[in-house]
């Protein structure tokens, strides 16, 4: 894997990314997040207002970055995950896998809470549409990106 092209939705274009620091907790902590779903992009955008702007990267990898990788939603997900939107920080430059959408937020919600086992949890997520997010972490990790335009929807 050389070269991917990463997509980021916003209300902007976004020709420098930054890691935004905007008072909740996130899936994988404060960052800056794509997705290889450019549908996923568009609906991430269609979220913000103003405009909605699907901005498009080229994303080199770098062997040298400390990257959490989650191919599939497991029990180490769901425990990174929970930890992450409980402002418990973390070391990784980049990480990437499923997303905790809307839904899947208020199931790990009823997991913190208790009102949920762990197995309903895993029967209720297995129906949901793949899901897919990066996120850079780092300014490190940020270098490994290079804006290639942008359209508005």
């Amino acid at each position: 894997m050389d070269k991917n092209i990463l997509y980021h939705g916003s209300n902007v274009e976004v020709p420098f990314p930054r890691i935004l620091q905007n008072g909740f907790y996130k899936d994988f902590g404060y960052g800056f997040y794509c997705t290889l779903f450019e549908k996923q992009a568009k609906r991430w955008a269609m979220t913000k207002k103003g405009e909605s702007v699907v901005n498009l990267y080229e994303y080199v990898p770098n062997a040298d970055l400390n990257i959490l990788k989650f191919n599939e939603m497991c029990e180490e997900w769901l425990n990174f995950i929970v930890s992450c939107r409980n402002g418990i920080e973390h070391n990784y430059d980049m990480v990437e896998g499923p997303m905790a959408d809307d839904q899947i937020w208020n199931y790990i919600e009823g997991f913190i809470e208790g009102n949920i086992s762990r197995e309903a949890f895993w029967e209720l997520v297995k129906f949901n549409y793949p899901t897919h997010q990066i996120c850079f972490n780092t300014e490190k990790a940020l270098k490994t990106l290079t804006f290639k335009g942008s359209e508005i929807l």
